[in-house]
């Protein structure tokens, strides 16, 4: 019985390593791909999710830019605080 434990255990670490792995290679197929954000409003007031994904962003103060590789879950934490930022590509 511990070997059916064990080798459950080994294909759903396998499988998320693969998972991992897959991220990986699509940011660095898409690592020319550079887009720059800029905090143009202030966070003070908004949820705190949205803080947090200005932070997550890389964004500490207002004007502040940073480039960040152009990846899905990059576009979608920009979509997720739109009016907060400036994006260009």
């Amino acid at each position: 019985m511990s070997d059916n434990k064990t080798a459950a255990g080994n294909a759903a670490s396998k499988k998320s390593l693969d998972k991992a792995a897959a991220s990986k290679a699509a940011a660095v197929k898409s690592a020319g791909k550079k887009i720059r954000v800029t905090l143009v409003k202030s966070p003070i007031g908004t949820r705190p999710g949205h803080r947090a994904t200005v932070r997550g962003l890389g964004l500490r103060r207002m004007n502040s830019s940073v480039e960040l590789v152009d990846t899905p879950e990059v576009r979608g934490m920009i979509n997720r605080v739109y009016y907060l930022v400036k994006c260009e590509e």
